[in-house]
């Protein structure tokens, strides 16, 4: 059997557990595939993560089938989150808090699948970095 033919790739940005029909509409309507067996999939995936954003690549193939690859929240919505704020997520917006080194490390080892490093030591500079980007300091 030949492999299935590629015919879209949209990474989107959903809620878990509940994924917005308007949101699947507007990025894959085009494509013909059902939007309704996508939000199933979605939700069923996400459930256990209800309340965050969680990032999916959807694959759409030329036989209409599609598959979806979950991949790890936002770096920017994990910092929000461990901070305890559900401040606005507008472009330019500084949250200003701090992070603790033990929430670095949390975030680091959630967010490790998604990022081009196994170390978790270099990850936390990574995270620390988009932390400071935010207007977050980090403490010991």
């Amino acid at each position: 059997m030949a492999p299935k033919k590629l015919t879209h790739q949209v990474t989107l940005e959903l809620a878990a557990g509940n994924a917005p029909v308007v949101d699947l509409g507007k990025m894959l309507g085009q494509t013909g595939v059902n939007l309704v067996e996508i939000k199933k999939a979605y939700d069923a995936a996400t459930a256990a993560q209800r309340g965050d954003i969680v990032p999916v690549v959807v694959s759409v193939f030329e036989d209409r089938s599609f598959a979806l690859r979950l991949k790890t929240p936002p770096t920017s919505f994990l910092i929000k989150k461990a901070l305890g704020d559900k401040g606005s997520s507008r472009p330019g917006h500084e949250v200003a808090g701090k992070l603790t080194t033990q929430q670095l490390r949390e975030i680091a080892e959630r967010k490790l699948p998604d990022l081009n490093t196994s170390d978790v030591d270099a990850a936390m500079r990574t995270i620390a970095g988009t932390a400071r980007s935010m207007g977050v300091v980090v403490v010991d």
